[in-house]
């Protein structure tokens, strides 16, 4: 997929950009990229993926079973092949939710630069964050403690940072995130055809 290269925002901006075709979400465990993405993409009428159900569905097994068997570097190699398959597939007008470490692997970033669109950084403070995946329901093979959370927090912080827009997700819900999302990005919903 080919897309039109998008001009790095500083964050907080709220200058439209004009031909996004598909908005990658990035950020840290329990930012709120599948929640806001499936929202966003609904929103919108676009087409949503979740890197990690994808990686799921190519490897047969749960994200925490390719941990558990595999190792992270094997989880990195199947997500960056994952990645490379849905930047190569035809079609336009898509939000992507990356995993919490994809973007901050640099060769990733370099496929996601090239292939256009706009990285979206979703943030909240740590201890929030923490307190989301504590409540979730989820198995997260990098969720131990909070001091290694936090460790693992700051060690990707900077990677998240190279995103074009930033949104705070702290006390707000994923209607009113996935709208600030199209605002800042001037998105409106697509017209059917």
């Amino acid at each position: 997929m080919r897309i039109k290269p998008v001009r790095p925002r500083a964050a907080g901006a709220s200058v439209p950009v004009s031909g996004v075709q598909v908005v990658f979400l990035v950020g840290f465990m329990g930012a709120g990229k599948s929640s806001v993405g499936q929202a966003l993409a609904r929103g919108l009428k676009w087409a949503f993926e979740d890197l990690d159900r994808r990686i799921e569905a190519r490897e047969g097994r749960a994200i925490e079973q390719i941990f558990q068997q595999s190792g992270e570097a094997s989880f990195r190699e199947a997500e960056h092949a994952a990645l490379r398959e849905l930047l190569a597939e035809p079609g336009t007008h898509r939000v992507v939710a990356l995993g919490g470490g994809a973007f901050a692997q640099a060769h990733n970033a370099l496929l996601i630069k090239q292939a256009g669109g706009c990285v979206v950084f979703l943030d909240a403070p740590v201890d929030e964050l923490f307190r989301r995946c504590r409540q979730e329901n989820t198995e997260r093979p990098l969720l131990r403690s909070m001091e290694q959370f936090q460790q693992l927090y700051e060690s990707r912080r900077a990677s998240y940072a190279q995103a074009e827009q930033q949104i705070e997700t702290s006390d707000k819900d994923v209607e009113s995130v996935a709208a600030e999302v199209a605002r800042r990005l001037g998105l409106r919903p697509r017209e059917d055809r």
